[in-house]
């Protein structure tokens, strides 16, 4: 295959595959939104302040929870090692068989 023959071909893909890229309706209406609004610029604004106010930081369904500790951290970390070292917080591997 010679050179000029190449280029033809690679011109050839390059064209079909930008026809390709282009297909869509002549007055491109499959994109086009119509709006018919009658409320002004200035109502909107105000809706849009009262949703910005009245929104919540809390997600839907949960409730945030807050816990002051008085306990010491040598203390807990203390507790911990005791119930580990007696068996009562699992440690390894677990095999239900």
């Amino acid at each position: 295959m010679n050179k000029t023959a190449r280029i033809i071909s690679i011109a050839a893909v390059a064209a079909f595959s930008a026809f390709g890229a282009h297909a869509d309706e002549v007055d491109g209406s499959q994109f086009a939104l119509k709006f018919d609004t009658n409320r002004t610029r200035a109502e909107v604004a105000a809706e849009a302040a009262t949703v910005a106010q009245t929104r919540s930081i809390e997600p839907a369904g949960s409730r945030v929870v807050t816990y002051k500790s008085t306990a010491d951290r040598a203390a807990v970390r203390a507790l911990a090692a005791e119930a580990l070292r007696t068996g009562q917080i699992p440690s390894g591997e677990f095999s239900a068989m």
